[in-house]
């Protein structure tokens, strides 16, 4: 006989007010996906964290693009383009690599924070959402080559299979795609060494010929203003990169007087270090099509699988092919893992502010994938280069105007030190940043497709670049800073005097947890806003997700008294 209980005699607990879908509230599938990441929840250690978001860069669409833009603006213009590419990344990706693992905040909450407001950054929601599926897509493209050289698989195919290798892999979050990065590094390693120690003794003399190439398209061996320019344009559409970084980075344990050196190593390899790596793999890349061209002719050269059998042929024979097969798909899945993965954020982050729902972040990887299929079965690989020039036009506005908020605006006090990314704290749209980024692409757009003439349109890119840095500090300046936050944050006058940002230098009880109102689920301090419409501390999730609350908070700040937060004993030692 089953026991009963009487709602008379009893009472009975009432249930919170929002209980999540059962995916969306399995933190180690969802790996906090639309919120801080929590101290709790940083497990791994710098090297680890480091060494999964490096074997990411695993891709080989760095070997296409390179030849691609050696082929066709020659060796030394395609040489200046790849390095001047590469030292704007890195030095745009330091301050953001460092914020993203000093407050535990991927790219999209950092971007909200720095200059962007709380739906400013839903725009960069979709042009990083658009670089994750470009990427699978240029990626996917690569390893159904592959497949169809090694067995014969009809590309079509092969672009399904692609897609629905890596669904298992990104589903389970940041645990399994750890394992995936370290387990297959091995074989990555050797595949990408082996080809250039084979051609160091078969072809000796290739790095000298290929120096003096003048590409396949005329432009000549001699250095062009206009094919650098171009060149750089395509290189620079790998700088959204750093989003893909930031989305490991944030899992970074707290930095301490003890860890202090790895960690700042680790966030500097695993942050802006990968574009080190990266620019080697576009000049290796087109140096093995320069090798492979008389034999496999132009098109096939650009393809990767194709370069790295010619390579290997002289020491395996016919090995070579399934040898070669083999490194390309395993790099292939290496770095789609991290294209899903931050595809499945950056959309989750922009139907919940649209659309005020989140069925959970696995959900998205099924959108994500099904544009990415869409693009490989649509040929885009043939046009590459017009594809990526037009894209970094858009992808380095955006990362010059956030990188411009962190290391100018931050500095001279013209945007709060730390990032807010709460919407209970911020305006729904900053001109500073946002702005900034939407004049910068739009005129970089407009030289891009000829409007100013033909310089303006090869140096689009810096166009963009050197408005977005010029312009952000100035909105910012105009404006008097003023939309960054619409009311104070009682938590970050309590926490800037120790600097912890919520996530670094050992601020003790700061990981001290507080219960939601509304899912009454414990969150550390700096996920949680104080609310007067619920009378309570709220969760970001919650907050970002309440429909009805019509943003008392932010619009009449002084018309509603903020409930406080209990705040935790800070460690000062």
């Amino acid at each position: 006989m089953t026991d009963t209980v009487s709602r008379d005699t009893q009472a009975v607990t009432p249930p919170p007010e929002r209980s999540y879908a059962k995916l969306a509230a399995d933190e180690s599938r969802e790996d906090y996906s639309l919120r801080y990441a929590p101290h709790s929840f940083r497990r791994w250690s710098p090297s680890m964290v480091a060494g999964t978001a490096l074997g990411g860069i695993a891709y080989l669409a760095d070997f296409a693009i390179g030849a691609s833009i050696v082929f066709t603006y020659g060796f030394t213009s395609g040489l200046a383009s790849i390095l001047t590419a590469a030292v704007i990344i890195f030095l745009t990706g330091i301050p953001i690599a460092r914020a993203c693992a000093t407050y535990g905040l991927d790219m999209d909450l950092v971007t909200r924070g720095a200059g962007f407001g709380y739906f400013g950054s839903t725009l960069t929601s979709l042009i990083y959402a658009s670089f994750t599926f470009i990427f699978f897509a240029l990626e996917g493209s690569i390893m159904a080559q592959a497949m169809h050289q090694a067995v014969g698989l009809p590309l079509e195919i092969g672009y399904l299979v692609t897609t629905l290798i890596v669904i298992p892999i990104v589903f389970k979050g940041m645990g399994a795609l750890a394992k995936v990065q370290a387990w297959t590094q091995p074989v990555w390693i050797i595949g990408m060494v082996l080809p250039f120690l084979v051609l160091a003794f078969e072809a000796p003399d290739a790095w000298g010929a290929f120096a003096s190439f003048g590409g396949t398209e005329g432009a000549g061996s001699g250095f062009s203003w206009i094919g650098f320019g171009l060149g750089t344009g395509v290189a620079l559409s790998l700088i959204a990169q750093i989003g893909e970084q930031a989305d490991y980075l944030r899992f970074m344990p707290a930095r301490t007087e003890q860890n202090k050196r790895r960690w700042n190593l680790a966030v500097l390899a695993a942050g802006p270090g990968w574009v080190i790596i990266g620019a080697a793999k576009q000049l290796g890349g087109a140096f093995l099509a320069f090798v492979a061209l008389e034999a496999v002719g132009t098109t096939h050269a650009l393809e990767p699988i194709a370069p790295q059998i010619e390579a290997l042929k002289p020491w395996l024979g016919s090995v070579a092919l399934p040898a070669a097969a083999l490194f390309v798909i395993v790099s292939q899945i290496k770095i789609n893992v991290t294209n899903a993965y931050s595809g499945s954020l950056s959309w989750s982050n922009f139907f919940s502010r649209i659309t005020h729902r989140h069925p959970g972040r696995v959900w998205y990887i099924f959108l994500n994938l099904a544009i990415a299929l869409t693009l490989m079965e649509m040929n885009m690989f043939a046009a590459l280069g017009k594809l990526l020039g037009f894209y970094s036009n858009v992808g380095i506005a955006w990362i010059a105007a956030v990188a411009a908020d962190l290391v100018i605006n931050k500095r001279i006090g013209l945007s709060p030190p730390h990032i807010e990314f709460k919407r209970a704290y911020l305006h729904a749209v900053n001109p500073a940043g946002f702005g900034a980024m939407v004049i910068a692409s739009t005129v970089s757009i407009l030289a891009f497709f000829g409007l100013f003439g033909a310089y303006a349109e090869a140096f689009s890119t810096f166009i963009a670049a050197g408005l977005a840095l010029l312009l952000c500090p100035l909105i910012a300046w105009a404006t008097k800073g003023r939309y960054y936050l619409a009311r104070p944050n009682p938590v970050w006058g309590y926490t800037r005097a120790e600097g912890s940002g919520g996530g670094a230098d050992a601020v003790g009880d700061i990981t001290a947890t507080h219960t939601c109102a509304v899912c009454e689920t414990a969150y550390e301090l700096p996920d949680i806003a104080d609310c007067p419409v619920r009378s309570g501390p709220i969760c970001s999730l919650c907050c970002s997700l309440d429909a009805e609350c019509g943003d008392v908070c932010r619009k009449d700040p002084s018309a509603s008294v903020p409930v406080p937060l209990p705040l935790p004993t800070v460690r000062t030692d």
